[in-house]
């Protein structure tokens, strides 16, 4: 285990954001976890649970312990002819383990590959992609409680997922960290493909019954086309949720606006992509303070010469502001905050 002091956060988060730890624990098992936890304890100081760092926004110096799991790997818990249960640490890269998995004809992640960031993270945000969310992989999420340091298992339905959403983003919120993630894959190769953009990118390659490597490379290759890499315009993928309105809201706006895509779902409510409302207005490629909106896609902001994640929260708060006027939508951000007064 290291406990560095007064450590920067900019090379542990992909907007590449200038800010401080009060420390910086790197903890490659559960023990070490706990030995981290005893010593933020007896600093007095908050102890802050960050991944790969993909999905936050930091905008001042955090006067916490920031924890950082470096464990990789996964074991096999049960299997059956038809499925396998593992168990995947909590450091492991999320895309490595889709990669390993399908290698190993185990199936169900293929929608979600190449999205960046650990698999302790991967529950907090109930990562989804082309038509797939994790949690329907899920069976059950290992953790430790910060203040005790007791070990808990959450199942499925304690974690309360929803939309981009769970309990780790509420009653959980830096109360627990995430020491492991409990998935169930299929030995059978069914595949998810309605999503639009990876039927038209599957069709184009002239694939009809598409295998589940088929939707894997699919997948990458539209992320590739669609989204920067951090590593050279840093990022942290889609900045906004995609709303969900009521049915009589979305009818009003088709009507106004004949080309708005609309997804109706399970609820008979309707989801509308916040891309298309942000480039509707005209934001696509505006910079302002160092920051900006991607001039390929709506929904990324790129940190491009600032060092403020206030400067980014500022420019999302000015989109939000022009779609609620023009559309009475409101838009929420998907990364987590950090350093923002209580």
């Amino acid at each position: 285990m290291q406990i560095l002091p007064a450590e920067s956060l900019r090379p542990y988060n992909s907007l590449s954001l200038e800010a401080s730890a009060a420390a910086l624990a790197l903890v490659d098992t559960e023990q070490e976890l706990s030995k981290a936890l005893d010593w933020s304890r007896a600093q007095g100081l908050a102890v802050l649970p960050l991944g790969q760092g993909s999905n936050v926004v930091i905008v001042d110096d955090l006067e916490a312990l920031v924890v950082r799991q470096q464990g990789t790997g996964f074991k096999v818990l049960g299997e059956s002819d038809h499925e396998v249960s593992l168990r995947v640490s909590a450091g492991q890269d999320w895309h490595s383990l889709v990669e390993k998995t399908l290698g190993q004809g185990l199936y169900g992640l293929e929608n979600l590959a190449l999205i960046p960031g650990t698999v302790g993270a991967a529950p907090i945000q109930n990562i989804g992609a082309y038509g797939v969310e994790l949690d329907r992989f899920v069976r059950a999420v290992q953790a430790v409680d910060i203040e005790t340091g007791e070990h808990l298992v959450l199942t499925r339905q304690e974690c309360a997922f929803g939309y981009r959403d769970s309990v780790f983003k509420h009653e959980l919120r830096d109360k627990i960290i995430i020491t492991a993630v409990d998935l169930c894959l299929s030995r059978e190769p069914v595949t998810a493909v309605t999503y639009p953009a990876l039927q038209t990118e599957l069709d184009d390659s002239g694939i009809r019954e598409p295998t589940p490597r088929d939707v894997y490379c699919a997948v990458v290759n539209v992320r590739r086309r669609r989204l920067p890499d951090p590593a050279e315009e840093p990022n942290a993928g889609s900045f906004f949720k995609n709303p969900v309105i009521e049915q009589r809201q979305a009818e009003a706006l088709s009507r106004e606006f004949g080309s708005m895509p609309v997804f109706v779902q399970q609820d008979n409510r309707v989801k509308v992509p916040a891309a298309w409302l942000i480039d509707q207005i005209g934001w696509k490629g505006h910079r302002q303070n160092g920051v900006g909106v991607h001039p390929g896609h709506a929904l990324v902001l790129v940190n491009y010469a600032g060092d403020s994640g206030k400067a980014l929260l500022q420019l999302a708060a000015d989109i939000s502001a022009s779609v609620s006027e023009r559309f009475d939508i409101n838009l929420e951000i998907e990364p987590r905050v950090y350093g923002l007064p209580q």
